[in-house]
């Protein structure tokens, strides 16, 4: 077993309504969504955000245009105006997410 970046194989946008946090990965080829799709489980994102994501991370698979969509629930403290957290959007969790080293 070796190591990756995710930001060596993917690229990543994400937003947020409420107290959800929407996070986009797509992958730079089709060898690199395979690896996302048997490494990147919705298990290894709650795990990398560790304590931020409250809620279930729910992955959805978009093959044909080869990325993974993660919806996580309780993932902003409450949202915009109730959260007492810095930066109380989820647009920096794709950023974090790309820090992420994947176990392949």
């Amino acid at each position: 077993m070796g190591k990756i970046k995710l930001i060596d194989i993917a690229s990543a946008r994400s937003g947020d309504k409420n107290d959800l946090c929407n996070i986009g990965v797509m992958a730079n080829s089709s060898q690199d969504y395979e690896t996302l799709v048997q490494h990147l489980t919705a298990e290894v994102v709650k795990d990398h955000f560790k304590g931020l994501i409250k809620g279930e991370v729910i992955r959805y698979e978009w093959g044909s245009i080869e990325a993974l969509n993660f919806v996580c629930h309780a993932a902003l403290d409450g949202g915009g105006s109730r959260s007492l957290r810095m930066d109380t959007l989820g647009k920096n969790f794709s950023s974090h997410l790309l820090r992420l080293e994947l176990e392949v």
